[in-house]
């Protein structure tokens, strides 16, 4: 009569096994984005947007990854045929040393020609101008969102407010509406 054996035989694990893996930052991964200028929208009206890179340094990109970034203030300028972003705030990376770069230095905008010569030409009609909207990571390297941008007067601040509670209010009318016959 055959043994039975009453163990069970595992196998080990193969020397490459993969370990489970950590989970990503979402700034890094380009699932969020790494800063957004808020003010951009209030302050003026977005006419056109367009994707341009960021010439930048390594501690201030580990500075954006951390979440150090401020679009705030910036601006864009187009001058002598290349684009730069000014008065952008990034932070000084945690664990940087002396070499640590100037937190609001002028940077180089990473643009084509062709796209170059279109910004110029349309931020040299009266009251248009280049706003940065929002910076984020595509494919690990860091990208800012440039709008053409119109100054808001006070009036028009005040009616897109008005716009966005009436579209607020319609909301919460249909939501109620929707709860009140049980959906």
């Amino acid at each position: 009569m055959a043994r039975q054996t009453s163990h069970v035989i595992v196998q080990k694990d193969a020397p490459g096994a993969a370990k489970p893996a950590k989970p990503r930052d979402p700034v890094a991964s380009g699932e969020r984005d790494a800063a957004y200028n808020r003010m951009a929208s209030h302050n003026y009206f977005l006419l056109e947007k367009f994707e341009a890179g960021v010439a930048l340094r390594g501690t201030e990109v580990k500075s954006i990854r951390e979440g150090q970034a401020n679009l705030r203030d910036s601006y864009g300028l187009i001058q002598n045929g290349e684009a730069f972003l000014l008065n952008a705030h990034i932070g000084p990376y945690s664990h940087g040393n002396i070499a640590n770069h100037d937190e609001t230095r002028t940077r180089k905008l990473l643009l084509h020609k062709d796209e170059v010569r279109k910004l110029l030409t349309k931020t040299q009609i009266k009251g248009h101008t280049l706003i940065p909207t929002r910076l984020y990571f595509r494919n690990g390297r860091v990208k800012c969102e440039l709008a053409v941008a119109k100054g808001k007067q006070d009036w028009d601040k005040r009616e897109t407010e008005k716009s966005r509670e009436a579209d607020r209010e319609a909301r919460a009318a249909v939501n109620a509406s929707k709860h009140r016959m049980g959906r």
